[in-house]
């Protein structure tokens, strides 16, 4: 049972920051990837015997259940986020350094499962296989997702050069 336990925390010290990376692109924010890392590490921590037995890779399991998490929290809230009081102004707030960011803001506005394809695609540097099987679908799927979502990321970031006076040459 102990060596299981130290296996579960190799892989945790191990994936841990590139984690926490897949769950900031996911999520928008870090502290969102934060809570959506330990979530999905919970609960696979209790059954990662079984995890490392069925999946032939541990770590592609975990990006397909925060994938699916997180799609599901974000069907739960709609992106709303209704709150009872505003929040006191003094509090001193950790500032995303990407929150400007126009195609940091254009990947936030994706639907979940294409910001998930493209992210998985261009930041962690995944093939369409091994994204299919991460995500839990077929390599058609994962085509479709990353060229809606590249012909989207298009449209805006054209928009915010023109916008921004520069050039549009395509």
């Amino acid at each position: 049972m102990s060596g299981d336990l130290v296996d579960f925390s190799e892989f945790v010290q191990a994936s841990l920051p590139g984690l926490l990376r897949y769950g900031h692109a996911l999520t928008g924010n870090p502290h969102d990837a934060a809570d959506l890392v330990q979530t999905v590490l919970e609960k696979i921590g209790s059954r990662w015997t079984q995890v490392q037995r069925k999946t032939g890779d541990p770590l592609a399991y975990v990006r397909r259940s925060m994938a699916n998490a997180h799609i599901s929290r974000w069907r739960r809230t709609k992106r709303e986020n209704l709150v009872a009081d505003l929040p006191e102004t003094s509090a001193v707030a950790a500032v995303d350094p990407f929150e400007h960011e126009p195609l940091w803001q254009a990947l936030r506005d994706l639907p979940p499962r294409q910001r998930a394809v493209i992210v998985l695609r261009y930041y962690e540097g995944l093939s369409e296989v091994e994204i299919a099987a991460a995500l839990g679908v077929s390599q058609g799927t994962v085509k479709s997702q990353a060229s809606k979502a590249l012909a989207s990321l298009r449209v805006k970031m054209t928009s915010v050069r023109t916008d921004a006076g520069g050039r549009d040459d395509g």
